[in-house]
């Protein structure tokens, strides 16, 4: 939804252990966490009216947002129980 926070938490409530562990265990988990949330800001602000940028330009953020979430559920699948 519009204006609505994406941080991994909230999107998977039920591996909030798993992405904690992984963030102190596993560097390239902690280094896609990070590009993540980022990007998720990012998004964020723009949707807030915080940034201005082109509607493209928000469209390729949130893409990225998605690949990065896609690749972080998969770490999180992978390793998980």
């Amino acid at each position: 939804m519009f204006g609505e926070k994406h941080d991994l938490v909230h999107e998977f409530p039920e591996y909030r252990d798993r992405i904690h562990e992984l963030k102190m265990s596993d560097a390239h988990f902690a280094r896609l966490f990070d590009q993540y949330h980022e990007v998720e800001h990012e998004v964020h602000r723009i949707e807030q009216g915080v940034e201005t940028p082109s509607d493209d330009y928000l469209e390729s953020r949130k893409r990225e947002r998605l690949h990065l979430k896609d690749q972080l559920l998969a770490l999180l699948r992978d390793t998980g129980d």
